[in-house]
């Protein structure tokens, strides 16, 4: 199951793994493009519309999933955003709800739905899409380097709480990816958010989702706890050197 499905690193991790084998759920709030993406793979990819904000809609659309769909064996949290790029003291508090919604309660919803089957069956594996700004906070960046550094926390926290089990849990942390991330950062400011690549190649949702299926595959007793994927030129959240 990958959430946040319909574009960048969720599109890619869906694609990376049905071209691996895998049957895929993909799920996103927006359905008419999850079948626009998504239809092209038949019977292999099962299409869950649902926010993952609404706690009692994905905790539903879970349930209501077939026999033939109900055994979830990989989870990639995906779903989140970054919203405004402000100082913290003249921050959009309905983005500062929404970034926490998303990428905090959100993945929390998703986890408390999927794991507890994972549990049970002795098997299965959580892939977190975390960040490089939750190592450390960048200018302006607050909330959003605050959500990763949350969704840190929750995977260590899970991979303590399963390691009885033979659940694996995996937290990636990409650097630049382009995607349409910044563009949704900056509420559709294409010039903006173009600024944000300029003169570095950036790594592409692709690369990502190649870690998680690297992560994915690894042998049973090999678990991927942490790996953090940097642009050749870039050192960390706020250290890049472009042309």
């Amino acid at each position: 199951m990958v959430t946040g499905a319909t574009s960048g690193i969720g599109r890619a991790c869906a694609e990376v793994f049905l071209k691996a084998g895998y049957r895929v759920i993909v799920t996103a709030r927006r359905e008419e493009k999850l079948h626009e993406v998504f239809d092209a793979y038949g019977d292999d990819c099962k299409i869950l519309c649902f926010d993952v904000c609404n706690r009692d809609a994905a905790f539903e659309a879970v349930a209501a999933l077939p026999a033939e769909w109900s055994r979830i064996d990989v989870l990639i949290n995906n779903a989140g955003l970054a919203l405004g790029l402000e100082p913290e003291y003249e921050g959009n508090p309905i983005d500062w709800d929404t970034m926490i919604d998303t990428n905090v309660k959100g993945l929390l919803t998703m986890t408390r739905a999927i794991v507890p089957g994972m549990v049970e069956r002795n098997s299965g594996h959580v892939i977190n899409i975390g960040s490089v700004a939750g190592d450390a906070a960048y200018a302006n960046g607050n909330v959003y380097c605050a959500t990763k550094a949350a969704v840190k926390a929750l995977t260590d926290g899970l991979r303590i709480d399963v390691a009885k089990t033979a659940v694996r849990v995996t937290l990636l942390k990409p650097g630049l990816v382009e995607t349409n991330f910044s563009n949704i950062r900056f509420h559709g400011d294409d010039d903006r958010a173009a600024q944000v690549y300029k003169g570095i190649t950036p790594l592409t949702g692709e690369d990502i989702a190649d870690a998680a299926l690297y992560a994915a595959q690894a042998p049973a007793h090999v678990q991927i706890a942490e790996m953090l994927i940097l642009a050749t030129h870039q050192a960390s959240g706020s250290v890049i050197v472009r042309e």
